[in-house]
């Protein structure tokens, strides 16, 4: 087995650009998601403060994870990813997380309306990948589910 064959995991350069294509959006708004997600953590205010403030820790935390899996097969498949912060700045619209202290229920809307940006982005790449790479669509699969429980944990903090 020679060097080449050990440095290289992806036989089709095809599967790795079409990959890339769908999942690298994922990767910059999930990265936006942690550091958004960080900040209406540290601001939050009001009568849910506890519940809303632990669980935005929660999101944070699954937002790097599934940001990590995704980069992760883009790079496995032998392309990079450039998902440091100038670049998700510039790639990312613009958050609705505010920059000072909010009402929980107004960083309640703010995190799921960054949450449903970057949930489109993820069933673009499932429908993408669908004719590119069925084991990438399944990765976008289980982002989609985890990121739809939480959008769920935290729409129930205003749900009457």
């Amino acid at each position: 087995m020679t060097n080449q064959t050990i440095a290289t995991t992806a036989s089709d350069p095809t599967v790795a650009a079409g990959t890339s294509q769908f999942l690298a959006p994922v990767v910059l708004g999930l990265q936006a998601l942690t550091l958004n997600g960080k900040q209406a953590h540290w601001h939050v205010r009001g009568a849910n403060f506890i519940g809303v403030h632990e669980f935005l820790d929660t999101v944070v935390a699954h937002a790097g994870e599934w940001a990590d899996t995704a980069a992760e097969r883009i790079v496995a498949l032998g392309l990079p990813i450039d998902a440091r912060a100038n670049t998700v700045g510039e790639k990312v619209a613009a958050t609705k997380v505010g920059a000072g202290f909010e009402q929980s229920e107004q960083v309640i809307r703010s995190v799921i309306a960054d949450m449903d940006a970057i949930i489109a982005d993820v069933q673009a790449a499932i429908d993408g990948l669908d004719e590119v790479d069925l084991t990438s669509q399944d990765i976008a699969i289980g982002i989609k589910a985890g990121l739809e429980k939480d959008r769920w944990f935290l729409f129930s903090h205003l749900a009457s």
